[in-house]
């Protein structure tokens, strides 16, 4: 059964209404391989992806380091998945994708990025395209224009840039809802590595254009806590431990900017139960995890459930 390990905690986000506010964040499981499996360690939500239009294998190996004892990941991946169409069939093969969903079933999210060799000036073409593509299988749809890994990505976050994308993909929400007769939110990932302004910029411009929530935040390209660490230099995103006041310093930013107009949901660097009620205060709705999960196995859904469901760790 679903969720069995987690407290009652169910919560209205989005228009979607999810069984606890506890989700596995994008680039676990790429492809959609492994929904069932996940879903039976208690999660909420899940979150597949990154996903582009076509198969592509990614940065050069190696691209992957663990700092076990910085409880910290750097990669530089670069969106090594299948493809759209093949994440689709693993989703239709799947028992949470491939029909009506049982009672307590998570979330289930799709996360869309461009190809590594679109050109940026084309690059809401890819997202279109796999918006598109993804529309009927998700309950709610990310834009990804904050990894690190894909050249020129980034700019997208800029503001006259994230306003045309965005507007472009919002016109496309309203049609295929037409279509499906189904409203399919929208969130948008943003990185860590802002500076006040900018995101004050970017939460102007998501309400502006009706987005449905933000994620904060991506991998970071900073280095916190790393100083002396041999792997400090090797080029990625850092995930994991360094990276949670940094994340939660962007999410309160966000939601004094947001001033409750949409939701955030919080994730980077939630490795204890204490970590994701941190992003809770600071003002997320639901957050999600990944390093800490490679690093606290299983049991780390649980605990972050139990806190933010208001349990003694025992309980």
């Amino acid at each position: 059964l679903y969720g069995r390990r987690m407290p009652a905690n169910s919560c209205r986000v989005m228009g979607l209404d999810f069984p606890n506010r506890v989700g596995l964040a994008a680039g676990l499981d790429k492809n959609g391989a492994c929904v069932d499996g996940l879903a039976a360690l208690g999660f909420g939500f899940l979150e597949v992806g990154t996903v582009t239009p076509r198969p592509q294998p990614g940065n050069p190996k190696p691209r992957l380091f663990r700092l076990p004892e910085a409880q910290a990941v750097i990669n530089r991946l670069g969106f090594n998945n299948e493809g759209v169409a093949q994440l689709l069939d693993n989703l239709r093969n799947s028992r949470l994708g491939g029909g009506p969903r049982a009672p307590g079933a998570p979330v289930l999210g799709i996360n869309i990025g461009k190809n590594f060799d679109t050109p940026m000036a084309d690059a809401h073409a890819d997202y279109l395209y796999c918006l598109e593509q993804v529309y009927a299988q998700a309950d709610y749809v990310t834009v990804n224009i904050s990894s690190p890994n894909t050249q020129g990505l980034r700019g997208l976050q800029d503001g006259p840039a994230l306003k045309t994308l965005l507007e472009r993909l919002k016109d496309a929400q309203r049609r295929l809802a037409d279509a499906h007769s189904r409203h399919v939110p929208l969130a948008v990932k943003i990185a860590p590595d802002l500076e006040a302004a900018a995101i004050a910029d970017i939460a102007r411009i998501v309400v502006q254009t009706q987005m449905d929530a933000i994620i904060a935040t991506n991998t970071t390209l900073a280095r916190p806590q790393l100083d002396r660490h041999p792997l400090a230099g090797e080029q990625g995103g850092l995930s994991g431990a360094p990276l949670a006041d940094m994340s939660t310093a962007v999410i309160r930013r966000l939601a004094d900017a947001l001033d409750g107009a949409l939701p955030i949901i919080g994730v980077g660097g939630i490795t204890d139960g204490a970590q994701a009620r941190a992003k809770i205060e600071a003002g997320a709705s639901l957050v999600q995890m990944y390093t800490g999960l490679i690093y606290r196995g299983p049991g780390l859904v649980t605990e972050c459930g139990r806190a933010l469901a208001g349990e003694q760790a025992g309980g």
